[in-house]
């Protein structure tokens, strides 16, 4: 009824049992593709943490979203939501349904909803589809057409090595220093 094709009995202990494949680590090759099933499962080493995809962080307050207080850090936020309080951040996106009421610092600044208060950054962008109502100061601006502004816009100084050095007024002699003389 039975037949025994394959002898097991040299690793079963004589119970006809097959031996447990050893496992083997595959060593990865520039032909090799990560696609293809394994036929045999490697034990793993735990991965070490990965560097994030992106040199900063991205937080974002979604639409529907109603946020009062200030936010500061290193990394970027994107508004779709309405937010009350100051931001300081590296990058701040304004989307189109988002808001925000309260003074935005930033390096980079791109607007497509509302902004309701002063503005500091050094690159702003105003999208078609932007609201603005406060003082922008930026080393940078760019205004499309469509987008509504309301206030004063400053230039801010450049960090140059030279630039202090120009824009500094010479120094002006005393009366006292002239007498001393």
């Amino acid at each position: 009824m039975f037949t025994k094709s394959k002898s097991y009995d040299s690793g079963s202990n004589g119970l006809g049992i097959p031996p447990a494949p050893e496992p083997t680590t595959p060593t990865p090759t520039a032909a090799s593709t990560p696609s293809l099933p394994a036929t045999t499962p490697a034990p793993r080493a735990p991965e070490p943490a990965r560097p994030a995809a992106r040199s900063s962080n991205l937080s974002t307050l979604s639409a529907g979203v109603k946020y009062e207080g200030n936010i500061s850090g290193a990394g970027e936020l994107q508004v779709d939501g309405s937010l009350k309080g100051d931001v300081r951040v590296s990058r701040v996106v304004i989307g189109e349904g988002g808001s925000v009421e309260g003074t935005v610092h930033a390096d980079v600044l791109d607007v497509r909803g509302r902004v309701s208060g002063a503005i500091v950054a050094k690159q702003v962008k105003l999208h078609a589809t932007a609201r603005v109502e406060g003082d922008i100061t930026q080393e940078q601006l760019a205004i499309d057409q469509g987008a509504w502004f309301q206030g004063r816009c400053n230039q801010a100084k450049r960090d140059t090595p030279g630039a202090a050095m120009l824009e500094a007024p010479a120094p002006k002699a005393d009366k006292a220093d002239k007498t001393a003389a």
